[in-house]
C-alpha cells in the first residue's frame, strides 16, 4: 500500500470489566477477545472482514487459555477470515495501548488501511506454573507460582531493589512525593463516584459488548457508596504503617477491549467516518521500582510529537493503578484534576492489564465528544518502569 496516511480511530467497545472471580470468571480470555471483536464489527456492517489487514492485541499473561498469541486465536473464534493475521504484544498493563500505537503506525506508513487493535485479560483465569525439573525424579518439593500479576520467577541477576512488589515501589512514590493517605482515599471515593454516575447516564452503553456466558451488564468492581470516610479505615496492604490500601489501589479483574483503527480513505470500506485522529505518542522508562511515575514523561513526549502542551488539553484519561501514582503523575503535569477520569477510573471499574489501554482510549475519545474538547490525552504506568501516552484530536471539535 504505497503512500502514507494519518491514522483516524473509527470506533471503540469493550466489555464490563468483572472483578476477580466474579461474572467473568468462567470466560476464557480467548472467548473474552473474540466476543469483543465481534461486538466491534457489530458496530459496523458495512465493513467486510475480509479488508481488515491486521488484528493486534495486547495480553499481559499469554501463559495459560490465551495460548501464546491470544489476537489469531481471538479472530478465528470471532469467524475473521483465517486470511487475516493476529499478532499479540506484551507491554504488561500496557499492551493494549501499544497495540494501538502499533496499528496506527502500520497506517501512518502505508502498510494498512484497517486495523483491529485492542486487548484481553483474564486474571481469575492466569495459571499457576511450574518450572520443568532438571531431572525426571525430582527429590525435593517444586513450587507452583502464580501468574495472576508482578514478578514471577525472577532472575537472580536482577537488583532486590528493581524486584520489589508493586504495593511497595508505590509506598516508595509515595515518600518520594509526599501523598497523604487523605488525598489517595479521596481520589479513589471520587473514582468510585464518577464511575458509578457514567454506568447511571449512559455513558458506557455505547462502549460496552455483552459477553456470551456472563450476565454481566456495568462493571463489577464499583461501589457506589464509597466515600473517603469508609476508605479511611481500610487496612494498609503492603506495609504496617503504609498509605496503600485495597480501596486506593485498582482491583484484579477481567475484561477485553476492542478499538477499530484505520486511515482516512478507509472511513469508505468502513461505512463510516471517524472519530477521532491519533496525533502523537510517547513511551518513557524509569528504574523498574518507579512505573507509576513512568506516564509524566511519556506524555510529554506524546504532546511534544502532537505539536501542542498541556494548555490545550481538554480531557486526560491516566489509568489509575494506584491512587498514589495518579496523584503524582497530576501534580508534575500541573493539570486540572476536574478534566482527568471524568467518568471514573481503574480503581473503580478495575484493570484487566491487557485489556486497560483500549479502555482508556475509548473512553478519552466519547469523553471529548460528548464535551466538545478537541484534544485529550490517554496515559499508562507499566511494570518494570514503563510508561506510554497517546494524543488524540476529536475530529468533530
Amino acid at each position: 500500500m504505497p503512500g502514507s496516511s494519518a491514522a483516524f480511530v473509527y470506533t471503540c467497545v469493550r466489555t464490563p470489566f468483572g472483578r476477580y472471580g466474579g461474572g467473568l470468571a468462567n470466560v476464557r480470555p480467548d472467548d473474552l477477545a473474540a466476543a469483543t471483536l465481534q461486538g466491534l464489527l457489530a458496530k459496523v456492517p458495512e465493513l467486510e472482514p475480509e479488508r481488515i489487514d491486521e488484528v493486534i492485541l495486547g495480553n499481559a499473561n499469554g501463559a495459560g487459555e490465551e495460548n501464546r498469541n491470544v489476537a489469531r486465536m481471538a479472530a478465528l473464534l470471532a469467524g475473521i477470515p483465517v486470511s487475516v493475521p493476529g499478532s499479540t504484544v506484551n507491554r504488561l498493563c500496557g499492551s493494549s495501548l501499544d497495540a494501538a500505537m502499533s496499528a496506527s503506525r502500520m497506517i501512518e506508513t502505508g502498510d494498512a488501511d484497517v486495523m483491529i487493535a485492542g486487548g484481553v485479560e483474564s486474571m481469575t483465569r492466569a495459571p499457576w506454573v511450574l518450572l520443568k525439573p532438571g531431572k525426571a525424579y525430582p527429590s525435593g518439593n517444586e513450587m507452583l507460582v502464580s501468574t495472576t500479576l508482578g514478578w514471577r520467577l525472577v532472575n537472580r541477576a536482577m537488583p532486590e531493589e528493581w524486584t520489589v512488589s508493586l504495593g511497595e515501589a508505590n509506598e516508595q512514590l509515595q515518600e518520594k512525593f509526599g501523598v497523604s493517605r487523605e488525598r489517595q482515599d479521596e481520589f479513589a471515593a471520587r473514582s468510585h463516584r464518577l464511575a458509578d454516575r457514567a454506568w447511571n447516564d449512559g455513558f458506557y452503553d455505547e462502549f460496552a459488548v455483552a459477553v456470551p456466558g456472563s450476565d454481566l451488564s456495568r462493571d463489577e468492581s464499583i461501589r457506589s457508596g464509597s466515600t473517603p470516610e469508609i476508605l479511611a479505615q481500610l487496612k494498609p496492604s503492603f506495609r504496617r504503617e503504609g498509605t496503600i490500601t485495597a480501596g486506593n489501589a485498582s482491583p484484579l479483574s477481567d475484561g477485553a477491549s476492542a478499538v477499530l483503527l484505520g486511515s482516512e480513505r478507509a472511513a469508505e470500506l468502513i461505512g463510516a467516518e471517524p472519530v477521532a485522529r491519533v496525533a502523537g505518542r510517547g513511551s518513557n522508562a524509569l528504574a523498574p521500582q518507579d512505573f507509576g511515575y513512568a506516564p509524566v514523561e511519556a506524555a510529554n513526549r506524546a504532546l511534544a510529537a502532537a505539536g501542542i502542551g498541556w494548555a490545550d488539553v481538554g480531557a486526560v484519561e491516566l489509568n489509575e493503578a494506584f491512587a498514589v501514582q495518579s496523584l503524582a503523575c497530576l501534580d508534575a503535569w500541573k493539570v486540572d484534576p476536574d478534566i482527568v477520569n471524568t467518568r471514573g477510573g481503574a480503581i473503580a471499574i478495575g484493570h484487566p492489564l491487557g485489556a486497560s489501554g483500549g479502555r482508556i482510549l475509548g473512553t478519552l475519545i466519547g469523553v471529548l465528544r460528548e464535551r466538545g474538547e478537541r484534544w485529550g490525552v490517554a496515559a499508562i504506568c507499566i511494570g518494570v518502569g514503563q510508561g506510554l501516552a497517546m494524543v488524540v484530536e476529536n475530529v468533530a471539535a
